[in-house]
């Protein structure tokens, strides 16, 4: 079959914005960006008032509202669109997702969920979030909404009817599970695809599904505006008009309803690089749980169970051989944090502000504490002593006892990743630009350290710092390596070259080594000593990259994990990359080794896999 192209009408068509009938008439805001007093914020209201004096049947905001997705970001422009007098929609975008105060509560809310459906005459609208969710990752659509949009089309769609499809992101590389997104879409009657992110015009095309990118709020220059899309279901047109605040609409595109798909292609795997398998070792990798909604934490482990939580807001203990589910426990939001394992309990870090001791057995909530903010971190329970990053906190509990020690409560931001806790120091890094030790008895500050930058999204925020005896080793996303004094937290070195690192750091067993992943997918060894020294390097074949997966070394062997679900093993001694595998299509969230060596991970897409390596006859 010959491949179809979308057909730009520019002078040739003459296009017109006149109510007709069978017309679905519908105008779409998309990046925004509105922050409290900036000029963005005065042009929606502008934007706000227009669409309201026009004829339209819809009202959608296809992302990126805000700039940090703060509450009161939130807040503020919940006032603005409050105003819109016709039907309006609306879903987040990335930077609600990936920087939210409240760990994307505050946007469900205020406005109730994070996907929507509704009708027109023939035509059924449906959008949904699609992250990133509170980390650096592609786009990625939960598992729950993806069973939700098959079961709401199939019960919404009739004989006749066509359906519009509405994400933040388009349906390319930027989704890590758009070919399942795509094989619900093409079961249904899709006419477009609807999306914004990257502020420009632009018509494309996945499997036969076409789609057309809009425009910022705001497109540089003093050109504000929003877009207008006529939809003729009589005439199997869909017109795209570009709408300057106070100017006449301006034709952009035009082409015509095209319901004929191609079959999908799948992607060669002609980037995984040549490599020599281990003489003596195989791995072996199998998938353990699968799950009905996506995970967004790493893995607890203990003896019998793993741990997780996932974007149901449910804790599940499943058995670590069988996938056996042992129990779970339900609570009101996306879960973040990894489960923290003591002997007794499991004390879960919700999003719904609460620290919930639960009984290891069965699952039974025991006791909780309240907190003033979300809780996204990952917990480390050393001696029976739970430390935990909290919003604005870092906290020390007794878990047998559920007893605050103590508090530390100057930071600015939330803390996210898993803190050092080593001899009587405790180091981590928050997402208000220090990296901190605190006193292990006492919670005071022995120093803290920043790159000489306010700008928070530079922070060390979601790395787990590399701690010598000397020094602390981190890298962040300002794509500098940095060793400071485990003392006193004078900075020692700083590199920035050309190795492009961001927030995957990892070390060797001695300490002597710290491990970073690159933004090309390159593994970097460095020394962890008095300067700055680049030991080795290795390609892991992952192309461009950027998950905030910890750097594992376990066992004389070196565990990496990709954006786009890659397992890459890399021999610590020989420096060469013995294996890899592709488990999905998603991020890693992280690694974990139990007492019998074994080592588990989680991936976004709510899988766990565990990885096994045995020796083999020559």
């Amino acid at each position: 079959m010959m491949k179809r192209v979308l057909l730009l009408l520019v002078a040739v068509v003459t296009l017109s914005l006149a109510v007709q009938g069978g017309v679905v008439k519908l105008a779409i805001l998309s990046d925004v960006h509105v922050t409290p007093g900036n000029a963005n914020e005065g042009k929606l209201r502008e934007a706000v008032a227009e669409i309201n004096a026009a004829e339209v049947d819809a009202v959608i905001l296809s992302g990126d509202l805000t700039n940090e997705g703060s509450d009161e970001q939130l807040r503020n422009i919940k006032g603005i669109l409050d105003d819109i007098t016709h039907p309006f929609y609306i879903i987040p975008g990335n930077h609600e997702n990936n920087w939210s105060q409240s760990a994307c509560k505050t946007f469900n809310d205020l406005w109730g969920s994070d996907r929507f459906v509704f009708t027109v005459d023939d035509l059924v609208v449906v959008g949904m979030n699609c992250g990133p969710f509170m980390k650096m990752g592609d786009g990625h659509i939960k598992q729950e909404d993806l069973l939700w949009l098959d079961s709401t089309l199939t019960a919404m769609v009739k004989p006749g009817m066509k359906v519009l499809s509405v994400n933040h992101y388009p349906i390319l590389a930027d989704l890590d599970n758009y070919r399942a997104y795509v094989d619900i879409l093409k079961k249904y009657p899709v006419i477009t695809h609807q999306c914004g992110h990257y502020h420009s015009w632009r018509l494309y095309e996945t499997d036969g599904i076409n789609g057309v990118m809009v425009r910022a709020l705001d497109m540089g220059g003093g050109n504000y505006g929003y877009t207008l899309m006529n939809i003729d279901l009589d005439r199997q047109w869909i017109y795209i008009y570009n709408k300057v605040i106070g100017a006449k609409p301006e034709e952009m595109y035009a082409y015509r309803i095209n319901l004929d798909y191609d079959t999908p292609q799948l992607p060669e795997s002609s980037f995984l690089p040549e490599y020599e398998y281990h003489q003596r070792l195989k791995f072996m990798v199998k998938n353990v749980v699968t799950d009905n909604a996506s995970i967004f934490t790493r893995v607890g482990v203990d003896g019998k169970n793993l741990y997780f939580g996932n974007s149901l807001g449910y804790c599940k203990a499943v058995d670590k051989l069988t996938g056996e589910l042992r129990w779970l426990y339900k609570t009101d939001a996306m879960l973040f944090s990894r489960p923290a394992v003591g002997d007794k309990y499991i004390v879960l870090p919700t999003s719904d502000r609460r620290l919930v001791w639960l009984d290891k057995k069965n699952g039974k909530a025991k006791w909780q504490y309240d907190a003033d903010g979300p809780y996204v971190a990952d917990g480390v329970v050393k001696d029976g002593i739970l430390y935990q990053g909290g919003y604005k906190t870092f906290q020390a509990w007794d878990v047998k006892r559920h007893r605050l020690l103590w508090q530390y409560n100057d930071i600015n931001n939330y803390c996210q990743a898993e803190p050092v806790v080593d001899g009587n120091d405790v180091i981590f890094g928050a997402w208000d630009t220090y990296l901190r030790s605190l006193d292990r008895r006492s919670g005071a500050l022995h120093w803290q350290w920043n790159n000489g930058k306010n700008v928070n999204l530079y922070s060390p925020g979601n790395v787990v710092p590399v701690v010598t005896p000397e020094r602390v080793v981190i890298v962040a996303p300002d794509r500098v390596t940095t060793a400071v004094d485990r003392k006193s937290g004078k900075e020692i070195w700083r590199e920035k070259n050309d190795n492009k690192v961001r927030e995957s750091l990892g070390h060797s067993a001695d300490g002597k080594v710290a491990y970073a992943k690159t933004m090309d997918g390159v593994l970097v060894a460095m020394s962890t000593g008095d300067k700055y020294e680049m030991l080795w390097k290795v390609d892991l074949g992952f192309g461009y990259e950027h998950a905030p997966c910890i750097v594992l070394e376990h066992d004389g062997f070196i565990y990496c994990g990709s954006r786009r679900g890659m397992l890459a093993v890399v021999d610590a001694a020989t420096h060469k990359l013995v294996f890899t595998s592709q488990l999905g299509s998603s991020e890693f969230n992280g690694f974990e080794v139990d007492e019998t060596g074994t080592v588990y991970c989680s991936l976004i897409e709510g899988t766990i896999w565990r990885i096994e390596k045995y020796n083999v006859a020559y």
